[in-house]
């Protein structure tokens, strides 16, 4: 029987080194419950600077441990290259929690055996700043304190969601995996637009990035649909209706982004075979 809490994190890069931060800062893992795998003995040096124990390999793991979960923050590409260190763990009861894109669940099931908890995860960026999207599925293995433990360990790094159709998963890499890339050329796009109206560089990238980081934080703590806040700041005949004069005529903007969506969905789909 699996150790309730502890958690083995393989993989220390920047994506496991942020949400090792956030399990530690939220109190939903304690440093004595942690241990890292990372080969990179910079990397390993940065999460031991944390307090938690961090080993090279899985096999200098302590012999008696017997994690809750093992977290895979690996790169896809190497996967399979590290699923055999930790079978051992597995086969004791230790769930499987994978945060590397494209992989679905049935690869770790013929790696570990469809007995095996496994639950997939399809994190963005901003969880590095503890503002991710962190989408959540498990296979049928899997416990409801299993995921809730994961949920809970998600949620030291952003907002969390569960699924149970995993085929969604290429829909939300496509919403909110991929998501940071369009608004991040949306600030660029706004930059350009405002340098061309005459201000100077630095003001148009002050000015195009806090408004679309206002606009966000605003629209969350309100609560207030985003087609509301749109109708309020609209006066009419005003500058901000023509500009979305624009942006709305026979759906330009809505349709780009459906199309973006749908583009993104499709490759995730070629991707993972």
């Amino acid at each position: 029987m699996a150790d309730n809490g502890s958690v083995v994190l393989a993989g220390c890069g920047n994506m496991g080194f942020a949400m090792l931060q956030g399990w530690l800062a939220s109190e939903a893992l304690k440093t004595e419950d942690a241990f890292v795998v990372e080969p990179n003995e910079g990397l390993r040096d940065r999460a031991a600077g944390l307090g938690v124990t961090a080993v090279a390999d899985a096999t200098e793991l302590p012999d008696d441990l017997v994690p809750a979960m093992i977290v895979l923050a690996v790169k896809p590409q190497v996967m399979d290259a590290v699923l055999p260190a930790y079978a051992g763990l597995a086969e004791r009861g230790a769930a499987i929690v994978s945060v590397a894109a494209g992989i679905r669940i049935d690869r770790f099931e013929k790696a570990f055996g469809d007995k095996t908890a496994v639950i997939r995860v399809m994190p963005n960026t901003p969880a590095a700043v503890g503002a991710g999207m962190m989408v959540l599925c498990a296979n049928a293995a899997t416990s409801a304190g299993q995921l809730d433990f994961a949920r809970t360990l998600m949620s030291a790094s952003g907002e969390t969601a569960v699924i149970e159709d995993e085929a969604l998963m290429d829909a939300v890499t496509a919403v909110s995996g991929s998501g940071p890339a369009y608004l991040f050329h949306m600030i660029e796009a706004l930059t350009d637009a405002a340098k061309k109206a005459g201000l100077p560089d630095d003001l148009a990238a002050t000015l195009a990035s806090q408004t679309i980081y206002g606009a966000a934080v605003y629209w969350k703590k309100s609560g207030v649909e985003p087609g509301t806040l749109r109708e309020q700041v609209t006066s009419p005949n005003g500058t901000t209706a023509a500009a979305l004069a624009v942006l709305m005529e026979d759906d330009r903007l809505t349709q780009l982004m459906t199309e973006a969506v749908e583009a993104a969905r499709k490759r995730s789909v070629e991707l993972a075979g």
